[in-house]
Formats: C-alpha cells, structure tokens, sequence
C-alpha cells in the first residue's frame, strides 16, 4: 500500500484514539496496544483490580467503530450455551431456531474469566482462533471485527480457575491499565461530576474500516532479518534458566502480526526492531511457564532480561 494510503490510515487510528481519550484518561499505551491487538485480528487479557475502567474500555471502543458491544458476566455455574447460545423448539415455526448468545458481537468483555469452569471457558476457544462457534453441529460465523476483551483480579483467588495453557495462548496480549495518577484521578473525578461521556461520544469510523486496516497490516513490510529475530526471542524463551516452558509458535505468529499492526498505528508500512522489542513482553509473558517467578511483573523482568540478550538487527530493515 502507498504511504499516502498508510498516512490515512493512521490518521483514521488517531482519531479513534482522541475518540476514546474523551472517557478514558491517561492510560495511552494500553488503548495503544489493545488497537493494535485489534487490527492485528487478536484478543486482550486485562489483568487488573476492579474499577480501573476496563468495561469503560471496552464500550468506549465499541462505540467508536460502530460495533456491537456484549458482556458476559463469567461465573461457576456459567454453562458454554450461555456464550454461543443454542438451538430452541419454537411452536410457531415447527422447528428449532438458533438463539443468538452475546458471543454474536464485534467486542466481547468476558468479565472475570477465571471464575468459570474450564469447561465453560473452552467455549471461547473456537471464537477466537477461529472467529466461528458450533452448536449441534451447526457452524456460525462471527462478525469482523471480533475482539475479545478478558479480565480477571490478579489478587483474589477464591472461587477462580486458572486459565488453561490453550486458553491463555488464544490471547495475543495481556496488559494492565492501572491506577491512575493523582491528576488523573482528579481529571476523572471532574469529568464523571455531571453525565457519562460515554454516553455522547459517537462512532468516527465504521466495522469495514477496522476489515480494511486488519487487511492493509498484513502487507506491512517485515524485513527477513526481523523474521528471524522474532524466531530468535521465542526460541530464547525456550531455554532460558528461569522458564520452564516457552512460547509457542502461535506465540511467534502473534509476535509478528502485533509488529505488523503497530507499524501500521504509527504511519509505517514496514516495521522495525523496535516495534518488536515494545511488543515482545505483552505477547510473550502470558504464555510462558516460570521455575519460580509467581506474579506477572516478575515474569515480565525475565521476558525484558531475555529479550534484552537476544542480537538486534543493525542494518537498514525499512525494505525500501
């Protein structure tokens, strides 16, 4: 694609970043990531405490782009027909008709996922590798775009289930938006005092828009030295001493389609070591098994330690 094309692109993103700074303060690079998740045709996992604003997120990006929104509350007796949805016998039409789950949808905000069953949160699976679901035998196809946003509470554990390797490989990133700073605080505060911005913001782009920029990442240019310094880190991760096992090759697949999209969110049509280096913790670090590290910043100084070893491309990579 031309660099003029790119640059309308990227002012497209812009605007939906100015879009979601109307209710969403502070936490630029989150927002960053999770539209380059999106472009990039992945999912999200937000690790965070309550109330930090993470369904706000999510609406606010539906909103944006004129897409329907779905929320799943995930729960121990949440049963997989309660997210795809399933076959009723309708009297009047002498048959059974489909049922829509809120899995039919552009975003999903599957609020503390660790709370449901394994069994329950294999029914994401198909979802978001696939971008369809089954029920009876019968295969629906999902709308694009398709964003799963999942939380869960890094602290409470009663009463949650651990996600499964599978699962936690299906989301391309895991991110935290964090508590704000004071100032902030203090700019939330002031904001929310007299109405929900959420409310009069309107979409700036259309679901097509977000079909075309997921088809121009995939021609943003990735030089073959960068191929395989994306090979080199995942294989790093599989014989470093504190990792007991490393990433996937899905995981080296995610590592290059978020490089693809987030050279594209800065007006690039190709990308660059550094585009790598910045996406390499949030990709990485969820999928891996540690010796000793438990919570995720430890992880994530491994994952920086690791990458921070692996050789970087020196030569001009711009494919020109």
């Amino acid at each position: 694609m031309a660099l003029a094309d790119i640059s309308k692109v990227k002012e497209k993103i812009d605007l939906m970043k100015e879009n979601i700074s109307k209710v969403i303060i502070g936490n630029e690079d989150t927002v960053q990531m999770v539209i380059t998740t999106m472009i990039s045709g992945g999912h999200v996992l937000l690790e965070d405490t309550p109330g930090t604003g993470k369904t706000t997120l999510a609406k606010t990006l539906a909103a944006s782009i004129d897409g329907r929104f779905s929320r799943i509350q995930f729960t121990p007796d949440l049963l997989p027909a309660d997210i795809t949805g399933l076959n009723i016998f309708s009297r009047n039409e002498d048959k059974f008709v489909f049922v829509e789950g809120p899995i039919m949808t552009n975003i999903l905000l599957a609020d503390e996922i660790n709370r449901a069953t394994p069994r329950t949160q294999s029914a994401l699976l198909e979802a978001m590798q696939e971008g369809q679901v089954t029920v009876d035998g019968d295969t629906k196809k999902l709308g694009r775009p398709f964003l799963v946003i999942a939380t869960q509470n890094p602290i409470e554990t009663a009463g949650t289930f651990p996600l499964p390797e599978a699962q936690l490989d299906r989301f391309t990133m895991q991110l935290s938006m964090g508590f704000p700073s004071a100032e902030e605080e203090i700019a939330m505060l002031n904001r929310f005092t007299s109405n929900d911005p959420l409310e009069s913001i309107g979409a700036v782009m259309n679901l097509q828009d977000i079909a075309d920029m997921q088809e121009t990442a995939t021609t943003i240019k990735l030089h073959p030295d960068l191929v395989k310094y994306i090979v080199d880190i995942v294989q790093a991760t599989r014989h470093h001493r504190s990792v007991l096992m490393g990433a996937s090759p899905r995981a080296a697949l995610s590592l290059q389609n978020t490089a693809k999209a987030y050279a594209l969110t800065q007006g690039r049509d190709y990308c660059t070591p550094e585009d790598i280096k910045k996406l390499a913790v949030p990709v990485l670090t969820h999928r891996m098994l540690f010796h000793s590290a438990t919570n995720y910043e430890s992880k994530k100084t491994i994952v920086e330690e690791l990458v921070g070893h692996v050789t970087v491309p020196s030569e001009d990579l711009s494919g020109r």
